[in-house]
């Protein structure tokens, strides 16, 4: 079993407590946070540590930093020297550690000449804008740069869960769009892009059943918002679509649905229960998450 731990600064704690929130468990003294996933045990300590535990402690801990541990090393994938200035395709996913709604990747294109004008309409790390902020520039950006969005809505999220991870699910949607993407382009990209949510030998390992897989010229980093616009931009529209898509369940049902995996939407899952049935949360909800168990002893104790 592998052990990690690095040490991140509190915006850095605060992005990782938000991704791994759904898998939250109660932490261990002097520590403000835990999670537990089926391969790995994730704690936050008062100290800013953050140690990883279990099979894929390696993996998780590359993407939040470097180990303690361990001296610095050389990291695996170096952007190449210009890069922020090539034509190039970036690819983010929005809604992973949402309980509601879907998982949505977008595929973005920015060729070099226009990298200038998307920087002008606003784009930026998605995480520095608001929701607002968010439309209006998703809707300067439909009308301005090629895309292709992959959307796995709940019912379909659900059924592949059965049988596979949520990193699985991830990597099927966005290599999804990039084929898409690369298909529709009259243009050839100088490089691709991911906002690296798993090392790239484990992504390929993901698609190793996939009859077209996007190779050539592919790149992976953490942060990558900051490293080239068009993942700035692939962010702000998949979280637009995201945040569209969040509407037309919450019209649907009535009722507006949280954002996040928070106590709130424990408390409106519940409510759903009550309203419409236990089985109401596959069309809306990631069921794998530990929400579901919280809303249904919620919902017990309201009958």
């Amino acid at each position: 079993m592998g052990n990690q731990v690095i040490k991140l600064s509190a915006t850095a704690q605060e992005e990782l407590i938000a991704s791994y929130r759904a898998h939250s468990v109660n932490p261990p003294p002097h520590a403000r946070f835990s999670a537990k996933t089926p391969q790995c045990v994730i704690t936050v300590y008062n100290s800013g540590k953050v140690m990883f535990q279990g099979r894929d402690a390696d993996t998780e801990a590359a993407k939040w930093g470097t180990s303690i541990k361990k001296e610095p090393s050389v990291p695996k994938n170096v952007l190449p020297e210009g890069f922020s200035d090539w034509s190039v395709i970036g690819s983010d996913e929005v809604g992973k550690g949402d309980y509601f709604g879907p998982l949505v990747v977008v595929a973005a294109y920015v060729p070099k000449e226009k990298i200038a004008l998307v920087k002008e309409l606003g784009v930026k790390d998605s995480k520095l804008l608001s929701d607002t902020e968010i439309v209006r520039i998703a809707k300067d950006l439909h009308v301005t740069i090629t895309y292709q969005k992959a959307t796995l809505h709940n019912p379909a999220y659900n059924k592949m869960q059965r049988t596979m991870t949520q990193g699985k699910m991830t990597a099927i949607a966005h290599n999804a769009a990039l084929s898409a993407l690369l298909q529709k382009l009259d243009a050839t990209p100088d490089a691709i892009l991911i906002d690296q949510f798993a090392e790239k030998n484990i992504y390929y390992n993901h698609l190793r059943s996939e009859k077209a897989v996007v190779k050539d010229d592919v790149y992976f980093s953490t942060k990558a918002e900051g490293l080239h616009v068009a993942v700035a931009a692939a962010s702000i529209l998949a979280r637009a679509l995201f945040l569209k898509e969040m509407d037309k369940l919450s019209a649907t049902l009535g009722v507006t649905l949280p954002k996040g995996a928070g106590a709130k939407v424990n408390q409106v899952a519940a409510d759903l229960i009550l309203r419409y049935g236990q089985s109401r949360l596959n069309e809306v909800a990631k069921v794998h998450f530990a929400n579901t168990k919280k809303a249904i002893r919620l919902s017990e104790l309201k009958r």
